[in-house]
């Protein structure tokens, strides 16, 4: 059972090792104090309920010899750092129907600063592959200027290396929806713009399914700042330009959602951390550009609720997949 087994006896078994040190990437969990806990004693100390779920789901996954792909060549990763834990993992589901549908790319949040494969991208990954879908979750660039940016090309990468292997993980590229947590949020939406597969000449997603994600410099600009706190410092750091060049170009989703596929947005009105406005108002554009949307605020869970275990949010990737299934007919 692995409840009794403790973070880093997981984390260092070798069949993980590849995606282990990217868990939380940049992040070096050997340094905590939890490492060395159980999955139970996480669980129960700091609410983390999904830990089973998820490594039972990556132990699986890591027994595929396709599983692990690094998205960028030694020579990549050696001119540009940031490159070297940008990766893809891929959980295939075990129903024999998934070869005919769409896949799931699965981008975790994070904040720009880390990836949280632990929470967003393992657990979550165990949903849809239970409801008969492909998985591919994309460990990307962060702690770089323009994080968000780079992640246009860490996606497109990944794309390609699908559509090049798609024989062998057994999809169809054309043919694929993506769903991301918070700054990953940002990210599967950034992708619907004129940012994102259309300058890479790549398909367009089938579905969108942003969870709890920051979507407007606008509305972020619009808020209370500390003194001495710098809004284009922020700006740069996940756009790479002011804060003011943000708002007036793609970057503003709200303002560029002629791309977009039908799209599922699920978050918390209690979020301490991402305003609920911040869906409200890519929502409300959606639907005035006449795109299929679902907009779904639980009343409780904050931000990071991951797959909604024990809160109000739980089963919320089973209804994105029923809401999908119903929209395409």
């Amino acid at each position: 059972m692995l409840m009794d087994k403790t973070l880093r006896s997981l984390l260092e078994d070798p069949r993980i090792a590849p995606i282990a040190p990217d868990a939380i990437s940049k992040w070096d969990l050997t340094q905590e104090e939890f490492y060395h806990w159980t999955l139970q004693e996480i669980a129960d100390k700091m609410g983390w309920q999904v830990l089973e779920r998820g490594f039972t789901s990556l132990f699986q996954a890591a027994g595929k010899p396709n599983w692990y792909t690094e998205l960028y060549s030694p020579e990549e990763r050696w001119d540009t750092p940031a490159k070297e834990s940008a990766s893809l993992v891929y959980f295939p589901s075990d129903d024999p129907a998934a070869d005919g549908r769409p896949f799931l790319l699965l981008v975790p949040g994070g904040g720009f600063v880390n990836v949280w494969n632990l929470t967003e991208g393992w657990p979550v990954a165990r949903h849809f592959n239970q409801r008969g879908y492909h998985v591919f979750i994309l460990t990307y660039q962060v702690g770089v200027e323009g994080a968000a940016v780079r992640a246009m090309e860490d996606t497109a990468r990944a794309m390609e290396i699908i559509a090049a292997r798609k024989d062998e993980f057994h999809v169809d590229p054309s043919r694929y929806m993506t769903c991301g947590f918070s700054a990953g949020g940002y990210i599967v939406c950034l992708w619907n713009t004129e940012a994102g597969y259309p300058a890479f000449q790549l398909p367009k997603p089938q579905a969108c399914f942003p969870i709890y994600p920051v979507t407007s410099y606008r509305l972020m600009d619009a808020e209370e700042w500390d003194e001495g706190e710098d809004k284009d410092a922020f700006a740069r750091s996940g756009v790479g330009c002011t804060m003011q060049e943000a708002c007036n170009s793609c970057f503003e989703i709200p303002q560029h959602v002629q791309g977009f596929p039908p799209t599922a947005l699920f978050l918390a009105a209690e979020d301490e951390l991402v305003d609920p406005e911040h869906s409200r108002l890519l929502a409300k554009a959606l639907e005035e550009a006449g795109i299929p949307c679902r907009l779904e605020i639980g009343a409780t869970g904050g931000h990071g609720f991951a797959d909604g275990t024990g809160m109000c949010m739980e089963g919320w990737p089973e209804r994105a997949i029923d809401w999908f299934e119903q929209v395409k007919g």
